[in-house]
Order: structure tokens, then sequence, then C-alpha cells
């Protein structure tokens, strides 16, 4: 199972997919309890992968994720450039609007909370999509 983490200051993304692509968890959480939760989901999910975002407190977040996940799992760092606004349409994908909402141009909708589990999923699905490049890292 591959973690998709997009680290943030006060609330994080995580998602959980399997290398076909099947989406197993997502979650917005709040920073405090990322350790915890983070733990949780490697006991329920056996991650033999974290991928991290490469922006916005990274390097804060992977020496943290090191102190609580085992050695054996690598963690890769993913651009992120854009996959916020990439997860702004992928929401809308997901939850298709409704109401009113549907007659607000599809660039200028907000999704009405956090996405930052859909950025997760993103990342994850970069990774995947040029894993060969990555795996000559290893």
């Amino acid at each position: 199972m591959i973690l998709g983490f997009d680290p943030g200051r006060d609330k994080c993304g995580i998602a959980i997919m399997d290398k076909n692509r099947k989406l197993h968890y997502h979650q917005v959480v709040e920073s405090p309890k990322i350790t915890t939760t983070i733990t949780q989901l490697n006991q329920q999910f056996d991650i033999n992968l974290i991928v991290i975002g490469d922006q916005t407190t990274s390097e804060i977040w992977e020496q943290d994720l090191k102190k609580i996940i085992p050695e054996k799992i690598p963690i890769i760092k993913i651009d992120e450039r854009y996959s916020s606004l990439e997860a702004r349409d992928r929401y809308w994908q997901i939850y298709p609007p409704q109401g009113f909402i549907r007659l607000i141009p599809p660039g200028m909708r907000i999704p009405p909370k956090p996405i930052d589990d859909i950025v997760a999923i993103i990342l994850i699905e970069r990774y995947l999509n040029n894993k060969s490049i990555f795996l000559n890292e290893f």
C-alpha cells in the first residue's frame, strides 16, 4: 500500500492507495493528530511506501515520519506544483455540484471543505505515473 501525504502547517492530507490505483482511505487530518493517524493506518493497511509533497513544510514532516515508521518504508518526495488546482477540479468530479453551484463556471467554484486529501491522492497518482523514474533512485 502507498500512503500519500500532503504536508501542511495546520492540516495535512492523507490517502492510501494500492498499486492498482484502488483508493482505500482518504482524509484531511489536523497536524497534531498526524503521527497517531499514520501509525494506526500503517497497522491497518501495511504501508510499504510513502509519497510526500515537496513544498510546504515537507522537510520537517519527512523527519517526523522517519521517527514513527519503520526504516524499511521508503519516503519519496513528489513535485506537488499545481496539485491544489488539480485537486479542486477533481473535487467536483468526485462530488458533482448540486443546486445553484452548478450554475457557477467550473473555474470559479471553490470546494466547501479542505481538499488536502485529494492532493494526497494526486501525489500517489503522480508517483504511479512516473514510478520508473523513481525506481532508479534505489
